[in-house]
């Protein structure tokens, strides 16, 4: 079994991931972020969704929001997150790697650092068309992840999260394989007993990312250090890129010229 299909590591290590403070920082960012305001009525997939961090205040600024996970625990939490709001969000259990709706989505989101999980790079290369056979003509991706300069600038210091009642939980990362792959162990202790575990995923730079992007078809694929829109340079905090499935008249040009 790999790392993502173990439900016990989503339900064992929430509490670090998807904390009530991270919940209250994404709603914040949602409301004011440039990046992530779309139109009324946009057609939004979270691709990777987990619990519903964004699915709310996305449901709240008035999206068609679907959300995508692999996970029964993380979308049985949605569910509950977003009943307890009061927002209509269609949930749908579904792996990234074979998740396709033709031409359904206004706007593909995967967030915190959701891309990469495979360890054939090609796997990775199918979610981005997945993405893009997903998105109608003009329709746009978006992926949020901690790209390789970012992760250059700290890496090598262990970090240590706590939790309530004393638990807390101790994160190790390695680079591996000549700064292609990332792997990053958990320690979790709580109540005198200890849980480990161990997650892998591909490293990006804005480079890298970018040509995966134009390879599977996506145009105006830009790269930016923040949900502000911000460049991504020495100070940024996370890379994320976007791009754009072409118009129809853009397409056909294309295969006339």
């Amino acid at each position: 079994m790999n790392w993502y299909e173990d439900d016990d590591f989503w339900s064992d290590f929430a509490e670090t991931m998807f904390s009530e403070r991270r919940r209250a920082e994404v709603e914040a960012l949602v409301d004011g972020a440039p990046l992530l305001r779309f139109p009324a009525g946009s057609r939004v997939l979270d691709l990777c969704c987990g619990p519903g961090l964004y699915l709310v205040p996305l449901a709240r600024g008035g999206g068609e929001v679907t959300g995508v996970d692999l996970s029964p625990a993380m979308l049985k939490r949605a569910g509950a997150a977003c009943e307890a709001a009061g927002v209509d969000v269609r949930l749908v259990r579904g792996d990234m790697l074979t998740h396709v709706e033709p031409e359904t989505y206004d706007v593909v989101l995967n967030l915190f650092t959701s891309f990469g999980y495979f360890d054939d790079p090609l796997d990775n290369e199918r979610v981005l068309r997945n993405a893009h056979d997903s998105l109608v003509p003009g329709g746009r991706l978006l992926i949020d992840v901690m790209g390789k300069e970012v992760l250059a600038g700290w890496i090598g210091r262990p970090q240590v999260v706590d939790l309530d009642g004393g638990a807390y939980v101790l994160q190790r990362d390695t680079v591996l394989d000549s700064w292609t792959r990332l792997r990053t162990d958990w320690t979790l202790v709580r109540d005198g007993e200890a849980r480990e575990a161990s997650i892998t995923s591909f490293l990006y730079s804005a480079a890298e990312l970018t040509a995966l992007f134009e390879a599977t078809g996506f145009t105006d694929v830009r790269c930016y250090g923040d949900f502000d829109g911000g460049p991504y340079d020495n100070h940024s905090k996370r890379l994320i890129v976007t791009g754009t499935r072409p118009e129809l008249a853009s397409r056909v040009n294309e295969k006339t010229s």
